[in-house]
């Protein structure tokens, strides 16, 4: 690597960014040769602002400025510093909006009740699960990603709702094994985005996972929302022939009333879970729910690429994407 490359590595890095989405960022062309004209220079480092939501200005030697610094609202966020929040709302806004360039401009979430969602989703559906809410995002306009690259070293966010120009970007952060776990979150998402929670030019950042409850109004409004989508209710009556069944009973029951009930069977053992307070046995029947265990994130990532217009990207942008997305092209 050159010295112009290592000064600018290094500036990036004490900003508090992560090597990992320096290196996602940093344009495939980039050559020792460019390294010696001015242009290439200058437009290094537009690619880098553009991608990572920073100051161009601010990388002539000058501190590292993030643009949308001040345009999130933390959730159950705790564990980091201004900077580090700084450098997680840029990103994040940067990816949204590049996303939102790729996606065809339809009917927006806000306004939308968990209600009207449901019934959409159910018109060709038996059940609400990830697939139908991946595919009722893109129909609105929405773009859905999961992260294979992050900002930061410490991979603590769950998720983030993007609001730019009056629409709405999900990115999702942690993985699981099975489907409903992701779900969760994506319907809780959904719920911040329709109930005017990330407002234009806003983003709102979850690290605590929605299914464990939390006091923030907002994220208490979002979890009911997100429930209402899933079950049909807000607050879902559950029978059980047991007040405590082991996992491979649950596992049984929620196979057999999930689907009668439009309720996705992983779903249904996730709301036992928190009835219950008996998250290990819940998280136990999903293995017994789901024939195999496969990273959620993949899958998210394949309905992704197939839906975005990447034709109306730069070629720098594509090949961003495409590490975000942890694809190899």
């Amino acid at each position: 690597m050159d010295d112009h490359a290592k000064a600018l590595m290094k500036e990036l890095l004490d900003a508090g960014l992560s090597e990992q989405a320096i290196k996602a960022a940093w344009p495939t062309w980039w050559s020792d040769a460019a390294a010696t004209s001015s242009s290439a220079r200058a437009e290094l480092r537009f690619v880098l602002s553009r991608h990572l939501g920073l100051s161009p200005k601010s990388l002539l030697g000058e501190r590292v400025e993030f643009v949308w610094s001040d345009e999130a609202r933390f959730k159950n966020l705790t564990t980091h510093d201004q900077i580090s929040r700084s450098a997680l709302a840029s990103f994040g806004v940067a990816v949204g909006r590049l996303l939102l360039r790729a996606t065809p401009n339809r009917r927006p979430l806000d306004g939308l009740t968990a209600s009207q969602l449901r019934t959409a989703i159910l018109g060709s559906r038996s059940f609400v699960d990830l697939v139908g809410l991946l595919s009722a995002c893109w129909a609105l306009g929405v773009p859905v990603i999961h992260l294979r690259v992050f900002p930061l070293h410490a991979k603590s966010m769950r998720a983030m709702v993007v609001n730019a120009g009056a629409r709405h970007a999900i990115l999702l952060g942690r993985d699981a094994s099975y489907p409903a776990p992701i779900a969760f979150t994506l319907a809780h998402e959904m719920g911040h985005a329709a109930l005017g929670h990330a407002a234009s030019g806003q983003t709102v950042v979850d690290e605590g996972d929605p299914v464990y409850g939390s006091d923030d109004k907002e994220e208490q409004e979002a979890d009911a929302y997100g429930l209402e989508l899933l079950t049909g209710s807000a607050q879902p009556e559950i029978t059980l022939s047991t007040d405590r069944p082991s996992m491979r009973s649950l596992a049984q029951q929620c196979l057999e009333q999930g689907p009668a009930n439009g309720i996705e069977p992983g779903t249904l053992a996730l709301c036992v879970g928190h009835l219950n307070g008996d998250w290990k046995t819940a998280n136990a029947a999903l293995r017994h729910i789901y024939t195999d265990a496969r990273p959620v994130w993949s899958e998210v990532n394949k309905v992704a690429a197939k839906e975005l217009d990447w034709e109306a990207l730069s070629p720098d942008s594509v090949s961003y994407l495409h590490a975000l997305l942890g694809q190899n092209v």
